[in-house]
């Protein structure tokens, strides 16, 4: 460990990178062979290291699985029933400005249109899956919120920024605590699911990785929001209650977050990596746009260097090693979430934690 402290953030990114690029080729990351969210967060991680260093093999690797996938007519296999399927999708924006190659929009457009045939609750949220009826969950604003205003100002569709945002509110109006200022993992409308509250339709707990898509959302989809949008302070103002809400329950020994946010105090919680990495991302990177103040800095520092000296090993041939990061996972109760296991460079964790290291160096 002690060859690897004193990387610079960038370089931290790039050992993630090549850690994987080493181990597999581009369709083989898992889930192997499926356009799937885990792929993207990750390439999209990489594709944000190839704008800062412009080495070629990194764009070439985040094409590799695209193409891979993507017909030379734009057709490709995706499910049509998620807001999961249309996050990869942000990697289809950039190898489409280098190339003007056509399919990549025709591809963008596809998973345009599914945002046309997804179900809705009463309001108009997009459930989350067909299979999670009347749920909206707070990933599925990470998932589609930044694409949908990417995607809108490259084609000219304000509507679907409009649309975009909408869904933020609905997320806020249904997910958000007002008292203590955090959001619940998921709301089901019909208030129907075994961990529904009766009243609210909330879920009963503040899952790290849930909140900080969340947080992600924000930053990402106020980067491409017009300047000009009348909606901006009110996003801006409540991303500034986001940090100030999430860093009242960071670990004050480890800098880290813990699995259930606001209940660090029990035995049975723990720390987990992706969130923490999401908590980073969201902080630097407002403070790289000047949404926040950097006095907020210190408190990422924290955390990354916490990661670092915690989560993070190498491997006999030197290959990093992200550990403590929660696998995928449903919604639930605190039993389920502190039961679940964790994983050493889940794509979750280490694209999340290759982000958050490409905005440190930012700085």
């Amino acid at each position: 460990m002690t060859d690897y402290q004193q990387l610079h953030p960038l370089q931290w990114a790039e050992k993630a990178c090549t850690s994987l690029m080493e181990q597999y080729r581009p369709i083989q990351l898992p889930p192997e062979n499926r356009w799937h969210y885990h792929q993207g967060v990750f390439l999209y991680g990489m594709y944000r290291v190839w704008e800062q260093t412009k080495k070629d093999e990194y764009f070439a690797y985040v094409k590799k699985y695209v193409d891979e996938l993507v017909d030379e007519e734009g057709n490709f296999y995706f499910r049509r029933d998620e807001l999961d399927a249309i996050q990869p999708g942000l990697l289809l924006f950039p190898i489409y400005e280098q190339t003007k190659d056509r399919k990549y929009e025709v591809a963008a457009t596809k998973l345009r249109n599914l945002l046309k045939t997804l179900n809705k609750t009463t309001e108009g949220g997009y459930w989350h899956k067909d299979k999670y009826p009347y749920q909206m969950w707070l990933d599925g604003l990470y998932m589609a919120g930044p694409f949908s205003v990417i995607y809108g100002n490259a084609f000219n569709e304000p509507e679907l920024i409009e649309g975009a945002l909408y869904q933020e509110q609905l997320i806020r109006k249904n997910t958000k605590d007002e008292t203590t200022g955090l959001y619940y993992h998921a709301w089901d409308e019909l208030k129907q699911q075994p961990w529904a509250d009766a009243v609210t339709g909330r879920a009963p707990e503040v899952w790290s990785r849930s909140i900080g898509w969340y947080g992600m959302a924000l930053v990402d989809m106020l980067e491409h929001l017009p300047t000009n949008h009348p909606v901006r302070p009110e996003l801006i103002a409540t991303l500034n209650e986001f940090v100030q809400t999430i860093i009242r329950y960071q670990d004050e020994k480890t800098g880290l977050w813990y699995q259930i946010l606001d209940k660090g105090n029990l035995a049975d919680n723990w720390l987990e990596s992706s969130g923490s990495c999401l908590f980073v991302y969201t902080i630097v990177k407002a403070i790289n746009h000047n949404y926040i103040d950097q006095t907020y800095l210190p408190i990422a520092q924290k955390c990354f260097d916490g990661l670092v000296e915690r989560m993070v090993s190498f491997d006999d041939e030197g290959r990093l090693q992200l550990e403590g990061i929660c696998i995928g996972t449903s919604c639930g109760v605190y039993d389920y979430y502190v039961a679940r296991e964790t994983s050493t460079n889940d794509l979750h964790g280490l694209g999340a934690f290759i982000l958050a290291a490409v905005e440190l160096s930012k700085l």
